[in-house]
């Protein structure tokens, strides 16, 4: 059992984030992602700094599995590389589902 690639994979998986779009980020392919997760391939120092990034939590956490639940960090930080109207249109999703959340409540 391999832990980082677990951790890595759960992080992925809670950020909604698919094996594709974490390639390209980490300007490799999908298949080196999928290795990774497997366990097969390792991952180096300056990869590991750039999971951490993408996730928006420490190396620490990846490497030692404290304090993952952090979705909110990876959110502000996209959220921030928004242009306004990009913004205005999320803030208004969010409205709307707070409503239909309240809605569902009564």
């Amino acid at each position: 059992m391999n832990v980082l690639a677990d951790r890595l994979k759960a992080c992925r998986n809670k950020l909604h984030l698919s094996q594709e779009y974490v390639a390209n980020y980490m300007s490799m392919n999908r298949a080196t992602i999928t290795q990774i997760e497997l366990g097969k391939r390792k991952v180096t120092a300056e990869e590991l700094a750039k999971f951490s990034v993408l996730f928006g939590i420490s190396a620490d956490a990846l490497l030692l599995g404290e304090n993952i639940a952090m979705p909110e960090t990876m959110f502000a930080r996209s959220f921030s590389e928004l242009d306004e109207k990009d913004q205005d249109e999320i803030m208004s999703l969010m409205q709307f589902k707070k409503l239909m959340k309240e809605q569902r409540r009564k």
